[in-house]
């Protein structure tokens, strides 16, 4: 693939990256807890990976011409976010607390992130209708090989803003419990808020 091809896909994907959203709301979340960045990137980072790799065999236009298949897709992934919305918007996280939570896991909170992008039908969207735009027919490499190719360096850049983002929370807000909490209560409003878009949008 050309380079000037894979630069204009970061530049589109690292938008999308910074545009805050479920996945930036889960990482602050993480962040407040205190040492469950890490899996809970890692998590999300799977769950764009699993979508790169269905995007990727084909089986991602197969499920968006089947509307019914879509509509649960994207129930599933509302009802999650929901659920793990409404969690944060009642219980917010208190870093200090949080910290010395013995009912926390890092594979609780990689399984999380994982449903949080793996269920995320806007994430799935996005890449059925970003990925295949960047792919060259007349190259020599196999259309699934350049999907995967674009799918990685979109991996690239979640990693390093979904850090920043996780760690930066963890810092700012470690020793302020009153606006970590507010902050716990907006990630989990905006949670709710896109998936009730995204419902809105399927009764529609």
């Amino acid at each position: 693939m050309a380079m000037s091809v894979l630069t204009a896909f970061w530049a589109v994907s690292l938008l999308f990256v910074i545009t805050p959203g479920a996945d930036w709301a889960y990482a602050i979340s993480a962040g407040m807890r205190g040492r469950w960045v890490v899996p809970a990137v890692a998590g999300m980072l799977s769950g764009h990976l699993l979508v790169t790799l269905v995007v990727a065999a084909g089986v991602g236009s197969l499920i968006a011409g089947h509307p019914l298949a879509l509509t649960l897709l994207t129930l599933a992934g509302c009802v999650y976010l929901l659920w793990l919305g409404g969690n944060l918007l009642l219980s917010p996280a208190v870093p200090e607390a949080g910290a010395a939570g013995g009912q926390d896991s890092g594979s609780r909170w990689a399984f999380k992130g994982l449903c949080v992008s793996g269920l995320n039908p806007k994430v799935f969207l996005l890449f059925l209708a970003l990925l295949p735009q960047f792919t060259d027919p007349q190259s020599s490499w196999p259309l699934p090989l350049q999907i995967l190719l674009l799918g990685l360096v979109h991996l690239g850049s979640s990693l390093v803003i979904y850090l920043m983002v996780g760690y930066g929370a963890k810092a700012v807000l470690r020793t302020r419990p009153a606006a970590a909490q507010a902050v716990g209560r907006l990630s989990g409003a905006v949670m709710i808020l896109i998936a009730a878009g995204l419902i809105a949008g399927q009764l529609r």
